[in-house]
């Protein structure tokens, strides 16, 4: 199994897809053993870069750095979409009820599209993911999570998928049909553009350029950075984490709440997390935070 998961993460490399490792038998990272808010800069990579590296950062195609991971553990293969330059469809299925492909056949037909051939996974429970490269001009594409329709998310910059060769639960990921992926359809890629964000203004404008500030703007940096790397399922836990954590500073009077929106709102809709769902977590967060204020001194 080893040497299988080391020749999978190596092919995908080859690939010019960017590759790191997940828990063995699991979808949840391997790599970094701490979050951006545990961060001490004793790991030696984010020590050498001056800040933490999430998985994102981590994610690799050298094959001297894939072969030292991949033969200490028998770790799980995760492919960073937005280095890689990908945009993997996700199809799920249930019991019963419509399925992905069911979805992804009505749009198909609804926007007069077509779905051609591309480099598609076999998933553990059965569904698929289909790999497309991400388009070269337009917007940045991100996750969605049934903003298409029901049982599709996607995953583009800021997610990863399971690549082939991977367990999770004791169950497969496969290659169902090898070959390069297709581009993206331009008419899913329209559907998965993100809508215009209304004007907000930067977050700690006018904070003052002395010690005050530059603590709590390396406190907003930090809060930011750990929320576009938390992992898929945890998301909108590390907002309400990291809304508490500024808003304790809010409460203290270094900045206001809006700064707080300001700063994170923007970080969770580019990770796939909704509007409403983003306000209603911030203000809670805020709310919390708000019982345990936090002075900086000046």
């Amino acid at each position: 199994m080893p040497d299988d998961l080391l020749a999978a993460a190596l092919a995908h490399a080859a690939r010019g897809w960017h590759v790191f490792p997940l828990r063995p038998d699991d979808k949840r990272p391997a790599v970094p053993d701490h979050s951006g808010d545990d961060c001490t800069g004793r790991d030696p990579r984010c020590r050498a870069a001056g800040r933490h590296l999430g998985w994102e950062d981590r994610a690799t195609t050298d094959p001297t750095r894939i072969r030292r991971a991949w033969t200490t553990r028998p770790y799980g293969i995760g492919v960073a979409c937005g280095p890689s330059g990908l945009v993997v469809v996700d199809l799920d299925v249930t019991d019963g009820g419509p399925s992905g492909l069911d979805t992804l056949t009505d749009l198909t037909g609804r926007h007069g599209g077509t779905v051609d051939p591309t480099y598609t996974v076999t998933t553990g429970r059965g569904g698929a993911h289909l790999y497309y490269r991400h388009p070269d001009t337009g917007p940045t594409l991100r996750n969605t999570a049934g903003t298409v329709g029901p049982m599709v998310d996607t995953r583009a910059h800021g997610g990863y998928v399971v690549g082939a060769g991977s367990t999770v639960a004791g169950r497969p990921y496969t290659v169902a049909l090898d070959c390069d992926p297709d581009p993206l359809p331009a008419w899913l890629a329209d559907l998965l553009a993100p809508a215009p964000r209304p004007a907000h203004r930067p977050a700690v404008v006018g904070l003052p350029a002395d010690r005050r500030g530059r603590y709590v703007a390396a406190a907003i940096r930090r809060q930011v950075d750990h929320l576009t790397h938390a992992p898929e399922g945890q998301r909108n836990h590390a907002l309400f984490a990291s809304a508490v954590a500024l808003g304790q500073l809010a409460a203290g009077g270094a900045l206001t709440d809006d700064d707080v929106t300001a700063a994170l709102e923007p970080a969770a809709l580019s990770i796939g997390l909704r509007h409403g769902e983003v306000t209603r977590t911030i203000a809670s967060g805020l709310r919390v935070g708000a019982r345990q204020p936090r002075k900086v001194a000046a």
